[in-house]
C-alpha cells in the first residue's frame, strides 16, 4: 500500500524574531501598514497580513523558554538568533510607490533587481536586521 502525504492549504503565519518589540511594532505598523492583533508585552506582537495569513515577531529571549507546567497553550519553545527572511506579494505596478514610501521614511533599499524571468524583487531591513523583500509574485511563477 503506497502512503501518501496528506494535503496543506498554504502558509497560515510566518515568524520573525525581534528583540525590540516597540520597534518591531513602529516598523510593521507604520511604515509596512500591518495592523497588530495581538500584543504581549516583551513576547510578541502579531500582525495580521491579509485573510488567514499572519505574521508573527516573538522576542526569542521571551519564547526559547519552555511553558509552564499549567500554561494554558502549552506552546514549545522556539526562537531564532541572527537575521530571518520574510517576503511580501506586491503587484508589479506598485513597486515604485512602495520604493518612495520607504524613502520618504528613510528606509534604505538594499537592493532592486529583476530575476532571470523579470520579475522584481526589492530588499530592506526591518529595525532587528531581519531581511524583508516586497516581490512581484511572478518570481516563482
Amino acid at each position: 500500500m503506497a502512503a501518501t502525504t496528506p494535503p496543506v492549504l498554504g502558509t497560515l503565519e510566518s515568524a520573525l524574531y525581534a528583540e525590540d518589540l516597540d520597534a518591531a511594532t513602529i516598523f510593521w505598523r507604520d511604515v509596512m501598514g500591518l495592523q497588530p492583533f495581538q500584543t504581549v508585552p516583551g513576547r510578541h506582537v502579531f500582525f495580521r497580513v491579509a485573510p488567514a495569513q499572519v505574521l508573527l515577531v516573538f522576542n526569542p529571549a521571551a519564547t526559547e523558554q519552555p511553558p509552564k507546567p499549567d500554561a494554558r497553550l502549552p506552546v514549545p519553545p522556539h526562537g531564532a538568533r541572527g537575521p530571518g527572511h520574510f517576503c511580501l506579494a506586491v503587484a508589479p505596478g506598485h513597486l515604485d510607490a512602495w520604493r518612495e514610501h520607504l524613502a520618504a521614511r528613510g528606509i534604505a533599499i538594499e537592493a532592486d533587481f529583476r530575476w532571470p524571468n523579470g520579475a522584481r524583487s526589492i530588499y530592506l531591513r526591518d529595525p532587528a536586521g531581519n531581511s524583508i523583500e516586497l516581490a512581484d509574485p511572478a518570481i516563482w511563477g
